[in-house]
């Protein structure tokens, strides 16, 4: 299978810039899988598609201040970008660093607010290995002195960061949100509730890769980044309680499809875990989890489309990826969402 085929031309202009307000006025577009019946709404009106019962499954990870700016130690140090990818260690984490001919193992980094730093390796991957200083307080001043980090895409200024967070984030961890839970709001989770939709909540940290294009021309040959998740017991036994009865499961996000699917055996039972998922999920993939998807507009030739045409199918999701560009349906991360059953 050819990546080509997962690519689509998109005006620029519907690339989302900034967030909709309220959240849950995106618009939504509701596509069902067997009938090939489509349905344009918004998002606050999801709950007409959803039935007392049903389980939908969140990524509770939260969005880290990930992006530092740092100078080599000695004066007019030359100014480097340091970007979090991933926790070592206490103080020690995996970056990727701009421009990295000028981080090599051993050189000093000096930030703002007594913060230092010591390159101490270099990957084969280029990224780096750096130890912060120890006798400060990382998470303290991370959150105090990071900034957050947006996809490449997004050259808007986001004046209030929190917009970039689920409402029910809660597990620090991850350099990109898990997008589509941006459109719940408190109130809509509420009123989910009253109708009877239960919620359940596992961790997935969205890693830099997330923003990594497909490099090979055939599909099979891409091979996926990891990144760490946690699975609850209590979790697996609410979608065995939802299987039992009837209900369907419905993962909000791609990340929430990968761990659910990663840890499910090949007859369909959950298991509880934490670690590393790499699963690339493509069409050809037999869900065993999932009932029903909330996603938002990915990228052309990425990971993410293939995971949801795995879904759905490919020709059906790119004839409705067609519907929403003419309809002038906003892309990607601040974008709209799609409702898959």
């Amino acid at each position: 299978m050819l990546v080509s085929e997962f690519d689509y031309d998109l005006p620029v202009e519907l690339i989302a810039q900034t967030p909709v307000e309220p959240r849950d006025h995106s618009r939504l577009m509701v596509i069902y899988r067997d009938s090939r019946e489509v349905f344009e709404r918004y998002f606050y009106e999801i709950g007409d598609f959803l039935k007392a019962g049903d389980l939908l499954v969140f990524n509770d990870t939260r969005v880290i201040p990930a992006r530092l700016r740092a100078r080599k130690e000695h004066p007019g140090g030359a100014k480097i970008e340091v970007f979090l990818l991933r926790e070592q260690g206490p103080s020690r984490w995996e970056c990727l660093v701009r421009p990295g001919k000028r981080a090599r193992a051993g050189i000093r980094l000096v930030f703002e607010h007594g913060m230092s730093a010591e390159v101490v390796a270099v990957q084969e991957d280029g990224n780096r290995i750096i130890q912060f200083d120890p006798e400060i307080n990382f998470h303290t001043w991370l959150l105090q002195n990071g900034e957050t980090p947006l996809p490449p895409y997004i050259t808007s200024r986001l004046d209030q960061p929190e917009r970039y967070q689920t409402v029910y984030s809660k597990h620090e961890g991850s350099v990109a949100a898990p997008t589509a839970g941006l459109h719940f709001t408190p109130e809509l989770l509420e009123r989910l509730k009253s109708k009877g939709v239960q919620t359940g909540f596992l961790t997935l940290h969205v890693g830099l890769g997330t923003f990594r294009p497909v490099q090979v021309d055939r599909v099979e040959d891409h091979r996926m980044h990891s990144e760490w998740f946690m699975l609850s017991e209590e979790l697996v036994e609410a979608v065995r309680e939802t299987k039992a009865r009837g209900g369907r499961v419905i993962a909000v996000g791609t990340t929430t499809v990968r761990v659910l699917e990663s840890q499910s055996s090949p007859d369909g039972q959950l298991q509880p875990g934490a670690g590393e998922t790499s699963i690339f999920i493509y069409p050809g993939y037999h869900f065993k989890v999932i009932d029903g998807l909330i996603t938002n507009f990915h990228l052309p030739k990425s990971s993410l489309l293939m995971l949801v045409s795995a879904f759905a199918g490919k020709d059906f999701i790119m004839e409705q990826y067609q519907r929403a560009i003419a309809s002038g349906y906003r892309f990607f991360s601040f974008g709209d969402a799609m409702l898959i059953l």
